[in-house]
């Protein structure tokens, strides 16, 4: 039995560094604002059974917290400590069924919190710490964080006569903490690295095993072994494994249909290590061998998706990234004979679309849709280093009449993972091959 290669893993986060994140964010507020940011809770799957946990992503870039049920108290200035945790209790019965609880003492000792208290004590103590702040910020996207918001400042009013004084207004927090989040740093971008390996290596496991006669879920176990033998625990999303004409369904999860000889799979799977994301499209021959359509097609895509990966530069855009990826595809439609007439006014009347429906690009992090505003000032927004996104242009051509019979049905895309630096980019899934030459070479290795 070949074992895989274990990769060695980076450096995990420690408090430190989610206490600068916590103290960065803070810097942005006046001093008589505070800030609120609630967990991910567990996620009924069945009876007696949870989804498995995964931290919300904010919650998780402010406090490295791994359990549900808390929640984040962030208070500039206040002598007796800025940054209060809210979490269960120790219990001893519920511990033997689900495991070791840090408790609020740990969240002190072990996670770099300034105070901490249990969810019991909650009610209780949240209110009187938001006493006399003026402006309470709250992700706007959190119904559950809202309405406890919402609950506090009706609390603290009706103590007013008392002296209370609630907040008088709500702010969101999403623009300047998804801002913080789009800037990565170096310590991110070596677990980003690392998911962008796990999964390139994933990848090329599955062009080695592909063969006729399997069924898609075969790649995806292949390449979701890989993820869990490298401890990347999940997926960053659900793995697409689409042969034939199902790559043509952009988002195409089933992966149940038998791998036929002749055609291309289409594979989207990313890793996701320590929750930050990979996000790899490859698109190959599953008997190792392009057909001269398909290649035909295949060399279209590449060309686009080098050239758009070359263009990733600072102050470049995605906007404009995309408008070339656009021109690219179209010319090439056109010389196939896919579109008929001139590039520009095809390109001005979208008929492109038919064939090309989605955005070049989008960002990466712990989310594989990552946060942060694609525009500035209602203008797109120049790329800056330590911004990671996706490059990913794809043809899909329908199984329509109107088609050369050759080309019906056949969908293409290829996806890298690439961060911006000071002096250009660097590829971080660059290992997968994505030639024609590079990935036959490597299938007939694999057989």
């Amino acid at each position: 039995m070949n074992v895989p290669e274990i990769l060695p893993a980076p450096a995990a986060l420690t408090a430190d560094d989610f206490s600068a994140r916590r103290q960065r964010l803070m810097t942005q507020l006046p001093r008589d604002a505070a800030i609120l940011v609630l967990s991910s809770g567990l996620a009924q799957r069945n009876r007696d059974s949870e989804f498995t946990f995964r931290q919300n992503s904010d919650f998780h870039y402010l406090t490295g917290w791994p359990e549900p049920e808390a929640a984040l108290l962030l208070l500039p200035g206040r002598a007796e400590g800025e940054s209060v945790l809210f979490c269960q209790e120790k219990d001893p019965l519920a511990e033997a069924w689900t495991g070791i609880r840090i408790g609020a003492e740990g969240a002190v000792t072990q996670a770099g919190f300034d105070q901490a208290f249990t969810n019991d004590q909650r009610e209780d103590v949240m209110a009187g710490l938001l006493d006399g702040r003026g402006r309470l910020f709250v992700l706007f996207e959190d119904d559950e964080a809202l309405a406890l918001a919402q609950s506090l400042r009706e609390e603290l009013a009706a103590a007013v006569r008392r002296g209370a004084r609630p907040p008088v207004a709500f702010e969101d927090l999403s623009p300047l903490l998804h801002e913080q989040r789009l800037i990565k740093d170096e310590r991110e971008l070596a677990l980003m690295r690392h998911a962008a390996e796990i999964s390139a290596r994933a990848h090329i496991r599955a062009m080695r095993a592909s063969r006729p006669g399997l069924h898609e879920y075969h790649l995806q176990a292949e390449i979701e072994h890989e993820f869990q033998w490298q401890g990347a625990p999940a997926p960053a999303y659900t793995s697409i494994v689409g042969g034939g004409v199902n790559a043509c369904v952009l988002h195409y999860i089933e992966n149940r249909a038998p791998l036929i000889d002749g055609e291309l799979v289409l594979i989207d799977a990313g890793a996701e290590y320590a929750l930050y994301a990979g996000d790899i499209t490859r698109t190959f021959p599953i008997n190792g061998r392009f057909s001269e359509p398909q290649k035909r097609l295949y060399e279209i895509v590449l060309k686009a998706q080098e050239r758009a990966v070359a263009a990733v530069v600072p102050g470049a855009t995605l906007v404009g990234i995309h408008q070339q990826v656009v021109h690219d595809l179209t010319a090439g439609l056109v010389e196939l004979g896919l579109l008929q007439g001139e590039v520009e006014a095809l390109i001005a009347d979208e008929a492109y679309r038919r064939f090309y429906l989605h955005s070049t690009s989008h960002w990466l992090g712990l989310d594989v849709h990552d946060v942060g505003s694609y525009r500035e000032n209602g203008e797109p927004r120049p790329l800056l280093p330590g911004m990671v996104l996706t490059v990913e242009p794809g043809l899909y051509v329908p199984d329509a009449s109107d088609i050369p019979a050759e080309y019906r049905g056949i969908g293409i895309r290829i996806e890298d993972d690439v961060v911006v630096t000071a002096d250009g980019h660097e590829v971080l899934s660059a290992t997968v091959p994505k030639s024609v030459e590079a990935i036959e070479a490597l299938m007939r290795e694999g057989a």
